[in-house]
């Protein structure tokens, strides 16, 4: 058959055609993506019928809701745009919602919020919540509750020929186990049902200190000790921004080197808990308090604007404080680079629980997150050598985190666990039509 008899409805552009290239943006702006053509799909039917036309071509097929996570510039192939898919449905009684594939967190919460229950979202409400929970999914409760990935009761998915799956644990373990971790290298997901947890408020918000008046290493020691007397419930993160002097941003931000630390915390008295992190320093600004669940965006406040950038991460099973130190040198303000974000999520707690998915390194006790503004490759001269001085304690990276870095795959799974997506690779998309393992 030809292309018209198999995509009569759906909407195909290819290069030249009105509507390309607006097609292609996302909040990803560093990484060039050309392909053959792109399928801006409405339906299951619509995705089916793009997988359909790809495998008859033997073109790679990739996908983009948002464009926050590309792995890098590519040509050639087929990409699958999701973002015209955005029904969200809230089971209040089963504390459960079907997420479409393009839809964005902020609608997810939204929806949630008039029953007092919440997804485990991440800290970006404009982040695709399919992709992401494909990915594992670290949100902003993930030390009380796991990874989103662990919350997911079934998946709707097309797989490499072309036909519309309903997965379940019970209906197919191992292809649930491998969609959960292993992002959309085994199909495209094109709706998930994820379980909701009843939680209305919760003490967060950010601690800030001026990185030039205190020092930077020192309050990153205070923050690692503070992490062994927390409970298990509290969800944190380091931070450390050197921001531009730029009229947009807050007077209390800009044109300085911002050193804070996150928290999310549904448990009581969180006042004391947070006590020993306010006398590390002094202290540049303060939003620690109780709040809906709806203004959990806020405890992080990541910038909501398409920008390019290049980053990877490193999941470690201690922190080397003497090692990190000389990475917040690196990356500081006066190091002379692109501008660097580091981030060092505290993790345990319910992330070390097991669960029937792909989602691996759960033994590592924090994930460190590097990200480089502008261009990549001045981005990546800065990032990669920074990460490498933690290579003794690092056990693997995140695949959520590898900002154009998902093109090198090395590290992304212990070696039983890329074994296992090996062997179910070969069953499930043995043309290797949506890349992976």
């Amino acid at each position: 058959m030809d292309f018209a008899e198999n995509t009569t409805d759906l909407l195909a552009l290819r290069p030249g055609d009105p509507g390309y290239d607006g097609e292609l943006s996302g909040f990803q702006t560093g990484f060039d993506r050309r392909p053959d053509v792109v399928f801006a799909v409405s339906s299951a039917d619509d995705v089916g019928a793009a997988v359909r036309y790809a495998a008859g071509r033997g073109l790679p097929v990739g996908v983009q809701a948002t464009g926050h996570g590309l792995p890098g510039s590519s040509r050639g192939g087929v990409l699958v745009t999701t973002k015209r898919m955005d029904g969200v449905t809230v089971d209040a009684g089963a504390r459960t919602v079907r997420v479409q594939a393009g839809v964005r967190w902020g609608q997810v919460v939204a929806a949630a919020e008039p029953y007092g229950l919440a997804p485990l979202n991440g800290s970006a409400p404009d982040v695709g919540a399919v992709s992401y929970t494909l990915g594992g999914g670290l949100g902003i409760l993930a030390r009380e509750f796991g990874y989103a990935a662990d919350h997911v009761r079934a998946l709707d998915v097309v797989t490499a020929d072309g036909r519309r799956r309903h997965v379940t644990r019970e209906s197919d373990p191992d292809l649930y186990w491998a969609l959960l971790g292993a992002g959309h290298d085994f199909g495209i997901v094109t709706g998930l049902e994820i379980g909701l947890v009843p939680v209305r408020r919760l003490y967060g918000g950010s601690l800030a200190f001026d990185g030039r008046e205190s020092d930077p290493a020192a309050l990153l020691r205070a923050y690692e000790e503070w992490t062994r007397t927390v409970p298990d419930g509290l969800t944190s993160s380091f931070a450390a921004v050197p921001y531009p002097d730029l009229p947009g941003l807050p007077p209390h931000l800009r044109g300085r080197y911002v050193v804070s630390v996150r928290v999310a915390y549904t448990g009581g008295d969180g006042d004391a808990v947070v006590a020993a992190l306010r006398e590390s320093g002094p202290v540049l600004a303060d939003s620690l308090g109780e709040m809906p669940y709806s203004r959990s965006h806020t405890i992080h406040s990541d910038p909501d604007f398409p920008h390019a950038y290049y980053g990877d991460s490193a999941v470690l099973s201690e922190l080397d404080l003497a090692a990190a130190g000389e990475l917040l040198a690196r990356t500081g303000p006066d190091a002379g680079g692109p501008m660097c974000v580091v981030q060092i999520n505290h993790l345990g707690g319910a992330l070390a629980r097991p669960a029937p998915n792909s989602v691996p390194y759960r033994e590592g006790r924090f994930l460190l997150r590097l990200l480089g503004a502008g261009e990549r490759e001045k981005a990546r001269a800065v990032v990669d050598p920074a990460l490498a001085l933690l290579a003794d304690t690092t056990i693997g990276r995140a695949r959520n985190f590898a900002f154009g870095a998902g093109d090198r795959r090395e590290g992304l799974y212990d070696p039983v666990t890329h074994a296992r997506l090996a062997g179910l690779k070969s069953i499930h998309d043995p043309t290797n039509l949506f890349g992976g393992p």
